[in-house]
C-alpha cells in the first residue's frame, strides 16, 4: 500500500523542517518547496540522514511560489493527499519596514497555492497561521472564538488575518494552526532554528548570547503587571508543534475536518516571563547571560497564553514538552552549531 505523500512549501525553514522529520517518521511521504531565501536545504539533507529514509521519499524542489513555473516542477510528483503551507515572509519588525513586500508575498504565495490545489484535485491543507491574528486583545487565555483581525500592529500579523479569510472561503478542508512561539530544537542538535542576521525572537537571541556570539540581551520591558515585570508568553516545542501538523493533516483528510473550514491554537496553555527564559538558559547551558531592561516596545502586550482544550478534544494533540526541555535542547543545537547550517 502506497503512502500519503504530503506537499510542504517552506519545508526547508525551521518549522518546516522539523514537521517533515516528523512526516517521515509517521509513514508519510514528503515533497518539499522552498525558495531558500530565508532558509537552506541543508536542512533536510541532515532530515534525510537522519531517518536513513530512501531517497524518493523526501524531494526537494527549490522554487519561489510567487514566481510563475513551479507548478510543471510539482506535477511530476503528483498526486498530493494534502499540503502543509509554511511558506511566507515572517519577520514582525521587517514587515513595518516593507509591508508592500509582505503583502504581495504572502497572499500571492497563498492564492498561487491553492489555485495549483484546485488544479491537481488536493482538497487538504493545514496553514501555518499565528497568534498576531488576535491582535490587541487582552482577554487571555486566548480561545478559537475571541476576536480577531482587530488592533494587528503590523503588516506580519494582517497578512496571516487575510489569508485565513481566504482559506475560510476556499471551501474545502483547511486547518488554520495559530502558533503561538514555537522554540527549541531537534534533541540530537542536526536540525534547529537558525535566523539571518539578528535574530527577531528571544530565544534565538538568548542561545547566541549563551555562546558568546551575541554580547548581551535587551529585554523590552520590565514594568509590566506580570510576576517579575517582562512580559509574559506561551512557549511552545517545535517537536510539540510539529506534531500538531502530523495530527491536522489526518484532521482534514481522514477525520472531522473534511470538508471545512477549522482553527486551532498550538501552545501550552501556559505563559513564562522573559527573566524566565533568560534563568532557564542559564541553567541549560550553565553560561551567565547578560541582559539590560530598555523601554517597551510599541504594541507589545504584557501577558499572551493559549487555551489550547480544543486542539486536545478535536485533534487529540497536545504539548508535552517542558520549559526544561525547550532550553536543552536549544543549548545542544546552538553549542553543536554556533554558526547555524554554515
Amino acid at each position: 500500500m502506497s503512502r500519503p505523500k504530503i506537499l510542504v512549501t517552506g519545508g526547508a525553514g525551521y518549522i518546516g523542517s522539523h514537521t517533515i522529520l516528523r512526516l517521515l517518521e509517521n509513514n508519510f511521504d514528503v515533497v518539499a518547496i522552498d525558495s531558500e531565501i530565508n532558509s537552506t536545504s541543508e536542512s533536510l539533507s541532515r532530515v534525510a540522514s537522519f531517518c536513513h529514509c530512501d531517497p524518493s521519499r523526501l524531494v526537494f524542489v527549490k522554487a519561489d511560489l510567487c514566481v510563475s513555473g513551479w507548478e510543471t516542477q510539482l506535477d511530476l510528483y503528483a498526486p498530493y493527499a494534502a499540503c502543509i503551507h509554511f511558506a511566507a515572509l515572517k519577520a514582525v519588525g521587517d514587515s513595518v519596514q516593507n509591508p508592500l513586500l509582505y503583502y504581495r508575498n504572502n497572499l500571492n504565495c497563498l492564492l498561487n497555492l491553492l489555485a495549483y490545489l484546485d488544479g491537481c484535485h488536493c482538497k487538504s491543507i493545514v496553514f501555518s497561521s499565528s497568534a498576531t491574528v488576535y491582535g490587541s486583545s487582552t482577554n487571555v487565555p486566548f480561545t478559537e472564538d475571541t476576536e480577531v483581525g482587530k488592533g494587528i500592529t503590523n503588516p506580519y500579523g494582517k497578512t496571516k488575518f487575510m489569508c485565513e479569510e481566504i482559506l475560510k472561503d476556499w471551501g474545502h478542508s483547511a486547518a488554520s494552526l495559530r502558533y503561538f512561539n514555537p522554540v527549541g530544537n531537534h534533541p540530537d542538535g542536526f536540525i534547529g532554528e537558525d535566523p539571518n542576521g539578528v535574530p527577531n525572537n528571544l530565544m534565538p537571541f538568548v542561545a547566541q548570547v549563551a555562546v558568546g556570539k551575541r554580547q548581551s540581551l535587551q529585554v523590552f520591558g520590565g514594568d509590566y503587571n506580570t510576576k517579575d515585570g517582562t512580559g509574559v508568553r506561551d512557549y511552545i516545542h517545535v517537536l510539540d508543534l510539529a506534531d500538531a501538523h502530523i495530527a491536522a493533516i489526518r484532521y482534514v483528510f481522514t477525520g472531522n475536518g473534511v470538508d471545512k473550514y477549522s482553527v486551532f491554537n498550538i501552545g501550552t496553555g501556559a505563559g513564562h516571563s522573559v527573566l524566565e527564559m533568560v534563568n532557564a538558559m542559564q541553567k541549560a547551558s550553565g553560561r551567565v547571560i547578560p541582559y539590560t531592561i530598555v523601554d517597551r516596545r510599541p504594541g507589545d502586550v504584557a501577558t499572551c497564553y493559549a487555551d489550547c482544550s480544543l486542539s486536545e478534544r478535536e485533534l487529540g494533540w497536545k504539548a508535552s514538552r517542558t520549559l526544561d526541555d525547550i532550553c536543552q535542547d536549544i543549548w545542544t543545537w546552538q553549542s553543536k552549531n554556533p554558526n547555524g547550517y554554515r
